[in-house]
């Protein structure tokens, strides 16, 4: 890999230590201000509202991923995996990039700005766009995020279930939050992969660690990335952008960012074919500041439900939550609408922004996309079979629970 006086800088990362930028075309990509970006969006949202040491952002998880990545593939070199400096470079670009089509607060608006876009098909947008601005040199990482590279055992590392992207993050986030049954043996587990036909696999004396890192990603999700409050606090900001978009596209004008305007007011195209969107480029501006500084204004806006859920989500007067394992009866629901429409004294059409209902779910592990284990005979066995314990065959089921939640009251100020 090419290397200038530029390209040796080191980073001092909070979980890992100094981290080194291995070269002049990643050290740029980097630089470029749509990877900078990610600067000012949260890798967990509103997380923070649980957690407040949760304020680390996706820059921060795309650097790790990356330093994570360079561990991996001179592990696997050591162990004999031929790998190029060409295909050494590339998979650093894929991991690093892997996340640049985050919008702001993460998945929680991801549905909700870009109507049908899901971040990864904008992250191949982002992909494309700065492949042409660096003249093909990101074609192979490229083939590697989208697994269309031949020797697919790259991009298992980028995405798979047993990921480089889900070693940084559980650790990162576990950081961050301080929820130490997230930890992670992650080291081990990079030392144990080796490569089988094409494959990752994992050597049967890593087996435990592999256990632990699935029932720690599952204790996560329900402890941090679906917490009740993180749950409700998602839901009051997706009411309150769908009230903005209502009242923007009614002909209602809202103070806030050009470009955060212009996705409120109409659902743009998808394409701009052929070549790229016309609309990526003022996606690339938006961050989570663009949001919060909406919100702040809003707040003395004449709409009643934008100016309440603002000040609400300002002096964090959240809303409350109802868990269920059952499917809510149909006559609990009205019951507990007509309470809070009373309690609040709104309207039929705006109780809908202070109440909300729907479930979510968590896994520990999909037997349909196998984790492998390499036993001592030589064997390859997913790590259900070649575990035999019952918390991974347990871990196979998807768990949903029911949700309900609602304004408690205003907030009077």
């Amino acid at each position: 890999m090419k290397r200038t006086l530029k390209s040796y800088k080191i980073i001092n990362d909070p979980v890992y230590g100094f981290i080194n930028i291995p070269s002049e075309l990643i050290f740029a990509v980097i630089d470029h201000p749509y990877f900078q970006r990610l600067r000012r969006i949260k890798q967990l949202g509103l997380t923070d509202m649980v957690y407040p040491g949760a304020l680390h952002t996706r820059f921060h998880h795309a650097i790790g991923a990356m330093h994570l990545m360079s561990i991996t593939l001179d592990q696997l070199r050591n162990k004999g995996i031929e790998i190029s400096d060409q295909e050494y470079e590339a998979a650093l670009l894929a991991i690093l990039l892997h996340d640049i089509g985050h919008g702001p607060f993460s998945h929680a608006l991801e549905s909700i700005l870009l109507k049908g876009q899901h971040h990864e098909t904008l992250s191949l947008l982002f992909f494309d766009e700065l492949n042409k601005q660096f003249n093909g040199q990101l074609s192979m990482a490229k083939d590697i995020f989208v697994g269309s590279y031949e020797r697919k055992f790259f991009h298992q590392l980028v995405s798979s279930q047993l990921d480089i992207d889900r070693l940084d993050y559980l650790q990162r986030d576990c950081f961050f939050t301080g929820v130490s049954e997230g930890t992670i043996g992650a080291d081990r587990i990079i030392k144990m992969m080796t490569i089988i036909n094409d494959e990752v696999v994992i050597e049967e004396k890593g087996i435990y660690s592999i256990e632990n890192f699935l029932n720690a990603r599952r204790l996560m999700y329900w402890q941090v990335y679906l917490h009740k409050t993180t749950v409700c606090a998602e839901k009051m900001l997706i009411n309150l952008i769908l009230r903005a978009k209502h009242l923007a596209r009614s002909g209602v004008i809202l103070p806030g960012s050009i470009e955060f305007l212009g996705f409120l007011k109409k659902d743009l195209p998808q394409k701009n074919s052929p070549g790229t969107p016309i609309w990526l480029n003022d996606f690339a501006q938006l961050d989570d500041l663009d949001i919060w500084g909406a919100i702040k204004l809003w707040k003395n806006t004449d709409d009643f439900v934008l100016k309440e859920i603002s000040k609400m989500f300002l002096t964090r007067n959240l809303f409350k939550i109802h868990f269920s394992n059952t499917p809510f009866k149909r006559a609990e629901i009205d019951k507990l609408r007509l309470k809070t429409q009373n309690k609040l004294a709104v309207s039929d059409d705006e109780l809908k922004y202070f109440f909300s209902e729907g479930e979510i779910s968590n896994y520990g592990y999909l037997t349909e996309n196998k984790i492998l284990i390499l036993t001592k005979k030589g064997k390859v066995l997913d790590v259900a079979t070649a575990a035999d314990l019952p918390n991974i065959k347990a871990m196979s089921k998807i768990v949903k629970k029911h949700y309900a939640c609602h304004a408690k009251n205003l907030t009077l100020r």
